[in-house]
């Protein structure tokens, strides 16, 4: 572990603020009912199962269209760029990290600033999509996130200051931390805060580890690339999966597989799941096999840190298909029979699910238009690959140095990508913001170096159609079919939230927040915040009323890497805000 005296700002404002009730210890109990209690929004998901669903019904399909601004809070200076956060909220506060590795806390009635941190981040930091930051976590009296210089910071949720910070690796290596961080309660050592990594374009290696939440020891770690040991209270543990079994020599050792967008969990079963990122280097010449767990979703002991199963969406990966989208809990009713499944919209353009015991396949479709990369999903859940778009090995090149191109459908942006999915439990529906789109994509050699990037390809995203780029869907994971479909002209980069109201809710780069019928798909009221929205909403019950918030503020990976997508939308302006709504009062709203 590296060390370093971590700098911060805390500016205490408001804290006089009657109004604001500044939040109490938050407990097991309270994180294991999160999705169940209204009043509070303590988990990055609206619960640890990841559902993105409210109980509320106060705002639904008849009355949204009364529904205005309560407040908006701005996170200010210049540091705008992508906004990604989820907020959380907890006795009248609400917690929001933003870009630059920051975290505000604000009174949840008026918006009213009571304190912000601001990790003072070294120079050399590497984040792979923009300087973003998708949230935070709250435990007993102290709320955590991670920086891009790959610390977990504590903080005592009433006043903003620091209590511990952790260096969980070292960011001259191209190591960061964007996700939100998430806690687990424990038979063996009590609430524990784990986090994944991000840094795969980097050739690090992806792992997962978990921390006491008091001090920030270091209890497990665990990483997801085979032949590789993990560590169990500062002693080596097992080791992931067979050494050289799906890895050639050493590539394992820089083969990538970042965990960057967090995990779910199972209350039930105590089962921790997190996706894994893209073997390192893209170019896939260099690393035969496959490569697991890279592009995979895991199961893993919270308690000890142990591998329970894995299973590899993309073997062998050449188009950068990320497998790190969230795995979600939910019991599938089919033919009478209820199994204990879990639901994941892969980068890759398809749509699985899985027997969350055990990772066994159940099924597959695609999600998104046009795949080229695979013909389909075999009945084990592995792809038919389609050869002809694996892009070419350039040492077979008349020249060494650039491999056949081929255009391969998604792009490496995905057909989902960190934009969070919502499951109903009301419609039993999943809503999956996606994007139809390709890329020319070719393949160069590469050499690996510590703190450089570690691709070995060259690309340009182009999109399918003429009228839209971005698509939320519905999806019926039992009869594996799409029930609607909304087509958005710019990419869609934002979360979903379902509510017990009938409602869905998403944003768009254009600048709008949008309700839509959670049954058919019609939209039904739409606001404009000034700016591109690519973070996930969330709803919470705020004095008897409901409210729905959402962080605005345009960026991430689509302006920085998008090729001619992002040509088409340079317009669109920056900002950094966040923007409560509630329903007009009667008498206006008539």
């Amino acid at each position: 572990m590296i060390k370093k005296t971590m700098m911060a700002t805390v500016s205490i404002l408001g804290m006089a603020l009657g109004a604001a009730a500044v939040a109490g210890p938050v407990t097991d109990a309270d994180l294991l009912n999160d999705a169940k209690t209204p009043t509070s929004v303590l988990t990055n998901g609206i619960g640890l199962q990841g559902h993105r669903f409210s109980p509320l019904k106060e705002i639904n399909t008849s009355n949204v269209k009364n529904l205005v601004p309560a407040w908006s809070l701005s996170f200010g200076g210049e540091k705008q760029r992508g906004q990604e956060a989820q907020a959380l909220v907890h006795d009248g506060v609400v917690y929001v990290t933003a870009s630059y590795s920051r975290i505000f806390a604000a009174d949840a009635r008026t918006g009213d600033k009571i304190w912000e941190y601001d990790a003072r981040l070294p120079e050399g930091i590497m984040p792979c999509c923009d300087v973003i930051n998708r949230g935070a976590a709250i435990y007993g009296d102290k709320v955590f996130f991670g920086t891009l210089d790959a610390q977990i910071v504590a903080l005592d949720a009433k006043t903003g200051k620091v209590v511990w910070h952790k260096a969980v690796d070292d960011f001259k290596a191209g190591y960061s931390i964007s996700s939100a961080p998430i806690v687990v309660p424990t038979k063996a050592n009590g609430a524990l805060l784990i986090t994944g990594l991000a840094g795969g374009e980097f050739g690090v290696v992806g792992r997962v580890e978990a921390y006491n939440v008091d001090n920030g020891e270091l209890v497990w770690s665990r990483p997801v690339l085979e032949g590789l040991a993990g560590s169990y209270r500062g002693k080596e543990s097992s080791v992931t999966g067979k050494v050289n079994e799906t890895w050639a020599g050493d590539e394992f050792k820089t083969g990538g597989g970042a965990t960057w967008l967090g995990g779910t969990y199972d209350p039930e079963l105590k089962l921790l799941y997190f996706g894994t990122g893209n073997p390192a280097p893209w170019n896939s010449w260099t690393r035969p096999g496959d490569n697991r767990w890279t592009a995979s979703r895991i199961a893993i002991n919270p308690e000890n840190g142990e591998l329970v199963w894995g299973f590899q969406t993309t073997p062998h990966d050449g188009w950068d298909y990320d497998g790190v989208n969230e795995f979600i809990p939910f019991d599938l009713v089919k033919d009478g029979k209820t199994v204990k499944a879990g639901g994941t919209a892969d980068r890759n353009g398809f749509f699985y699910v899985l027997d969350r015991t055990n990772g066994k396949f159940i099924s597959a479709m695609p999600f998104v238009s046009k795949i080229t990369w695979a013909k389909g999903i075999d009945a084990t859940g592995r792809p038919i690959y389609n050869d002809e778009f694996r892009p070419g090995d350039p040492a077979k090149s008349e020249d060494g140095k650039k491999g056949k191109e081929v255009f391969a459908v998604p792009s490496f942006l995905g057909g989902k990508n960190q934009m969070p999915v919502a499951y109903s439990d009301q419609t039993k529906l999943f809503y999956v913001p996606s994007n139809e789109w390709g890329m020319d994509i070719h393949n160069e050699p590469v050499v690996f170096k510590k703190g450089a990037a570690f691709l070995g390809a060259g690309f340009n995203i182009k999109p399918i159609f003429d009228d839209h780029i971005g698509s939320l869907k519905a999806i019926d994971p039992v009869a594996q079919k799409v029930i609607w479909e909304y087509k958005n002209k710019a990419p869609l980069w934002g979360g979903v939230l379902a509510t017990a109201g009938g409602l869905v809710f998403t944003g768009t780069p254009e600048g709008y927040l949008k309700a839509f019928d959670a049954k058919n798909g019609k939209e039904l009221w739409k606001f404009n915040v000034g700016t591109g929205i690519v973070a996930p909403p969330i709803a919470w019950e705020q004095d008897g009323e409901e409210m729905i918030g959402i962080a605005a503020g345009w960026g991430g990976a689509v302006p920085l890497w998008g090729g001619e997508v992002a040509k088409s939308f340079k317009g669109i302006d920056q900002g950094g805000s966040y923007w409560v709504f509630k329903l007009a009062p009667r008498s206006a709203a008539k």
